[in-house]
């Protein structure tokens, strides 16, 4: 396959999406490889997000087989000679996303301008290039996901996702149900609109008042905003799941895998499928054996202790969490919780 970039002079821009992209190399009579955009290449390798890969792309940072490119109007194969600022591509990895408990106190950003810690400094040393999934304030804790594949990222990130973001929240203060049952239809403060909000009170402890709030935007400081519009102050907030993924019982600093064949479980077929995320063959026959041996019994479900969630039946990732801020029942069950997931590849960051 010729390698040499044919390019046109005048090269389209990644605005114009209803314009076919350029290719590289000559049309083969075989089966043709697998094409990309050479921001979502970059991305899926690890290097950065594909909005990140534009601006290299714009900024004359990437070549392709020794041509500098000015546009991500491009198609390239795994044929293709890619580099960034001079260093190839990292063989790509398989898609993966690891649960993480960030800690209070520490910045969700590669490099903070204040010179504070960052969770990447904190992290174990063996872990490859990861990208968050969102972002936590610097005094929010709880669960982040990381991923290796930029586009990923950004794909659950995106509100359009529709992934709940649910958090247990103390502040000072008091608060009634139906004072949190107004946010349902969602409510607007400084001509800012804050979606709907499911938030369910807990306790009251003294002076402080205990209550989970779930959301889908995530906008900034919007959980802190929201509560001292109804006259409460923030003093702690956890991030206890985003979409299927549970914190559990991860300690602060752990990070743990997903293994493939729950994380294609949970991301349904659609985004499975895209990402080629499938789990090895052991794995895969492993499931098939469960699935036979429970389907003797009366459909046993996961105990309420499990760190993932089902999907609805729909299998969308966009409707893991129908049930979520249902309250649980007390009532002893009488049906028997499947084996929980193992913990054994829990790793602890540097604290």
């Amino acid at each position: 396959m010729n390698k040499e970039t044919k390019q046109n002079s005048n090269q389209k821009t990644s605005s114009d999406e209803n314009q076919p992209a350029e290719q590289v190399g000559e049309p083969s009579s075989e089966t043709p490889e697998i094409q990309m955009r050479i921001a979502k290449a970059i991305a899926r390798a690890g290097v950065c997000s594909r909005r990140e890969a534009e601006t290299y792309i714009a900024a004359g940072r990437i070549k392709v087989n020794g041509k500098k490119i000015s546009s991500p109007a491009l198609n390239v194969t795994s044929s293709d000679k890619i580099l960034v600022d001079g260093q190839p591509l990292p063989d790509q990895e398989p898609v993966k996303i690891w649960r993480y408990h960030k800690p209070k106190g520490l910045v969700t950003t590669a490099k903070d301008e204040k010179d504070r810690d960052t969770i990447f400094s904190k992290l174990p040393k063996h872990l490859p290039r990861t990208i968050t999934i969102g972002r936590l304030d610097i005094n929010t804790e709880g669960l982040l996901l990381l991923t290796n594949d930029g586009e990923l990222a950004r794909h659950i990130e995106l509100p359009k996702t529709g992934w709940l973001r649910r958090y247990k929240v103390r502040a000072n203060g008091s608060i009634t149900q139906d004072k949190l049952n107004t946010l349902k239809e969602g409510i607007t403060i400084e001509g800012i609109k804050y979606g709907p909000i499911q938030a369910q009170l807990i306790k009251e402890q003294g002076s402080n008042c205990w209550f989970t709030m779930g959301l889908r935007e995530g906008k900034n400081r919007e959980i802190k905003r929201i509560c001292e519009h109804l006259g409460l102050n923030v003093n702690r907030l956890i991030r206890i799941s985003f979409g299927p993924f549970m914190l559990g019982d991860l300690k602060a600093g752990e990070v743990e895998d997903i293994k493939p064949h729950i994380l294609a479980d949970q991301l349904g077929p659609e985004l499975s499928t895209k990402f080629s995320i499938k789990p090895s063959t052991n794995q895969a026959q492993s499931k098939k054996d469960a699935a036979k041996k429970s389907g003797s019994k009366s459909g046993s479900k996961t105990g309420s202790k499990s760190k993932f969630k089902k999907h609805g039946s729909t299998g969308s990732p966009g409707n893991p969490d129908r049930n979520d801020l249902k309250s649980r029942s007390n009532k002893p069950s009488s049906r028997k919780p499947q084996r929980r997931i193992s913990n054994k590849n829990k790793t602890s960051g540097n604290r």
